[in-house]
């Protein structure tokens, strides 16, 4: 490359720090250079210390999707949570014990750095972009603390689907390839199932699926299963029950999912008629050796279980059809006669929004684990984003 362009490529970006040294160049990197050639040139953010990706030209530099001179730019995806194949979150399924025991150990790190009030900027130059289609308080807004408790920055867009380009009628597609041109990560929620994998085989930097219509919610499965090892102390035998609205909820299914990871597990379905558990998850239990049972006395079962998993009955799933709505809600609900039916070791979670299943007097009751659930959110979703855009 020759100087003059290289020179450009500094006016033009203020990469500071870059130095010559006959055909190759170097970057100063917080104590050292880094060497590298004009074929494959590492450039950083503009004037922050942030991530590094690999842009391959004859004669020019790329950095973030900006181009120094009009030479088309060949794009590669991150490679930081290649060590375990963990390039995007779509679904329960992609994680085995050794990724999850990994995953847990970097939450409890976050833990520690949450709760320094200094924070931290290993994310620093780091920009993720939500996508939100659908309604979400807990799981946008832990994603955009996680982001900036770590020190990196975050475009958000709270209702994609009236206030973006999809109410003009753009593909998700052409959406992904332009947010992913502004950022380095990308968080969606969307109301169809399976839009997760699409945008994931659409974009070249890391997708976390937020919630895919009824489909799944993989991080509220991570989350939910490192509350249940912290309330309980175990993972392997455990009692759970999962209760409400088993067909709509896209958090039990992925739970279903990630808690038959591990061993001696039985799950409880406790459900009104029209809203009971899926057969697909029935036979991936029972392909795992997972046992499970249907009941219709959710008192019986509290008295058996570890884990009483409640959920809301999804009015938002049933479209025109309130009969059916109301016929299901206000049928099961977890209240001062659950709890004395419980196991004193036992705990209630839920994913929220509570509406009245849960009566707010089980609030004072320490095995109301639900709001140290959505705390424990924050973590994993730290850990997550570290692993994706950082790696182990």
């Amino acid at each position: 490359m020759a100087l003059s362009a290289l020179s450009a490529c500094i006016m033009d970006d203020n990469l500071s720090g870059l130095r010559s040294s006959g055909s190759s160049f170097s970057k100063y990197y917080g104590g050292h250079y880094e060497t590298c050639s004009p074929s494959s040139i590492k450039c950083k953010h503009l004037s922050s210390v942030g991530p590094l990706r690999t842009f391959h030209s004859t004669n020019s530099i790329y950095r973030s999707g900006i181009k120094c001179h009009s030479v088309t730019e060949k794009r590669f995806p991150y490679s930081a949570g290649k060590k375990f194949g963990l390039d995007n979150v779509i679904e329960a399924q992609q994680f085995d014990r050794d990724i999850l025991n990994e995953i847990f150990k970097v939450a409890c790190e976050m833990e520690s750095i949450e709760k320094n009030s200094s924070g931290s900027k290993m994310l620093r130059g780091f920009l993720m972009a939500t996508l939100f289609y659908e309604p979400s308080t807990r799981t946008r807004l832990s994603f955009e603390s996680a982001m900036k408790r770590l020190g990196g920055e975050v475009l958000t867009t709270e209702n994609a689907r009236e206030f973006s380009s999809a109410a003009k009628g753009e593909t998700l597609e052409d959406t992904i390839r332009t947010v992913e041109g502004y950022s380095d990560i990308i968080v969606m929620r969307h109301f169809e199932s399976g839009a997760a994998r699409r945008a994931a085989s659409t974009a070249t930097i890391p997708v976390i699926n937020a919630g895919d219509g009824p489909g799944q919610h993989p991080t509220q499965a991570l989350l939910d299963v490192y509350t249940i090892e912290r309330e309980i102390g175990r993972l392997d035998g455990i009692r759970l029950g999962l209760v409400g609205d088993l067909a709509n909820g896209r958090t039990v299914r992925s739970l279903a999912y990630l808690i038959a990871k591990y061993q001696d597990i039985k799950i409880y379905f406790v459900s009104p008629d029209v809203v009971k558990m899926k057969d697909d998850i029935k036979v991936y239990l029972t392909s795992q050796g997972v046992e499970w049972e249907e009941s219709t006395d959710l008192l019986q079962v509290a008295s058996k279980c570890d884990v009483i998993y409640q959920t809301r009955i999804q009015r938002e799933r049933f479209g025109e059809r309130i009969d059916l709505y109301e016929a299901a809600r206000g049928k099961y609900i977890v209240d001062q006669r659950v709890l004395s039916v419980m196991p004193k070791h036992a705990v209630v979670m839920h994913p929220l929004p509570r509406l009245d299943e849960i009566t707010v007097e089980v609030d004072a009751d320490p095995r109301a684990a639900y709001f140290r659930q959505v705390k424990n959110g924050l973590y994993i979703r730290m850990a997550i984003l570290k692993l994706l855009l950082l790696g182990w």
